[in-house]
């Protein structure tokens, strides 16, 4: 099964108190330490893929169990813990102005570990085109501000980045792993866990790919002719189409009732016909992407092309794009913030003493496997298979 796929959480202001974050490091610390020498790094790239596995090691270390900042913070903590550790893993970008420097720090972190410059251009790309899926291919009303790639020298990568919808007050994040490269622009989420759905444009879903076979013809004609077409589409979405137009169109139905029943549909609205975007669709016409991946890679392209691509395809080429939104409800990791409570004091407030202990006997697990001694951590991984019955009668 496919471990990735992404969760809605609310929009939470604060901040971790200094003492806090140092016990948050220190915990993750030797959670860290454990999964990498039971799983190695493949071990530990796949539960980070997963979102419900990312949002208990959140709860864990005594995040809050809800909030947008179980990404932001668990995020840097697992970056700053990977890093001291010099471990084969290690996690580029982040919140912000930092995500934008994921580039560069992907270099830097490769030349750490000893890898190749074919490695960097191979995460770089899949950096950028795994934000384009979740912002230009995905349009789901999340503007994304949160963007990671966790990678070890081997090639296997996961990216975490996370998006934020002011009116409703929700971030929502997204996980990618490497094991869906192949189709990393279809259908690349999965074990989504949302209290939200709506309708979206979700050109990631498979019954989008007649749509998007569409939209890669039209970026290679010429830009005065989808102009022309974009007039078009308009005229069909204020319903000003004379009745003649309705057969060359490919219009079946009469516009008030596409208009009457569509109206909700976020990208279903007219189309600003500005100098910018003409500029955008004639760099892309330069460019002849010949795969929507080749096209995604264009930066000049972004959401409100493939929205105006997509109308001309629904209305005049009567493909429509999927409308799904891509969730799934399945269970809730709350229980896992019980492991030491929360920040905030949700279910309860943190409990020092009992981080720190735990943070020690993970220590001594650690110590003892090291030093040749299995005891210990036969022991841990006895009390994991209990959880993990638990967890599976519990679902």
């Amino acid at each position: 099964m496919v471990l990735s796929g992404y969760a809605d959480l609310p929009l939470h202001s604060g901040h971790v108190p200094r003492w806090l974050a140092e016990l948050m490091k220190s915990l993750a610390r030797e959670i860290i330490k454990v999964l990498s020498m039971e799983f190695g790094s493949e071990g530990l790239l796949k539960r980070l893929s997963n979102p419900l596995w990312f949002q208990a090691l959140n709860n864990v270390i005594g995040m809050d169990w809800d909030s947008s900042g179980s990404t932001t913070v668990t995020t840097s903590i697992i970056k700053h813990v990977l890093n001291d550790l010099n471990l084969d893993v290690r996690i580029a970008g982040g919140k912000g102005r930092t995500s934008l420097n994921t580039p560069q720090e992907v270099v830097k972190y490769v030349d750490e570990l000893g890898g190749s410059t074919s490695l960097i251009n191979e995460l770089v790309k899949y950096s950028k085109l795994t934000a384009k899926v979740d912002s230009v291919l995905l349009q789901d009303g999340f503007t994304l501000y949160h963007h990671a790639i966790a990678f070890d020298i081997r090639g296997r990568w996961v990216v975490i980045q996370q998006g934020m919808n002011l009116e409703n007050k929700l971030a929502r994040r997204y996980h990618i792993a490497w094991f869906t490269a192949n189709a990393v622009d279809e259908e690349p989420h999965s074990g989504i866990s949302s209290n939200q759905v709506s309708k979206v444009l979700n050109l990631t879903d498979r019954e989008s790919r007649d749509c998007k076979e569409v939209i890669l013809d039209l970026v290679n004609e010429n830009p005065k002719k989808l102009v022309k077409m974009m007039y078009e589409v308009n005229s069909v979405l204020t319903g000003t189409i004379p009745l003649h137009s309705y057969i060359s169109l490919g219009v079946s139905r009469p516009v008030n009732e596409v208009r009457l029943k569509d109206r909700n549909i976020p990208y279903y609205k007219p189309i600003r016909i500005s100098k910018s975007l003409i500029a955008k669709l004639e760099r892309v016409y330069e460019v002849k992407p010949s795969t929507i991946q080749d096209m995604l890679l264009i930066s000049q392209l972004g959401s409100e092309v493939v929205r105006a691509l997509s109308l001309i395809s629904e209305l005049i080429y009567k493909e429509p794009p999927s409308l799904r939104d891509p969730v799934t409800h399945p269970y809730d990791p709350f229980k896992y913030a019980f492991a030491v409570g929360g920040k905030d004091g949700v279910p309860f407030p943190i409990k020092r003493e009992l981080m720190i202990a735990v943070i020690k006997e993970l220590e001594e697990v650690i110590k003892d496997a090291e030093l040749g001694s299995k005891e210990k951590l036969v022991a841990f991984r006895g009390l994991n298979r209990l959880i993990s019955n638990e967890s599976t009668h519990a679902i």
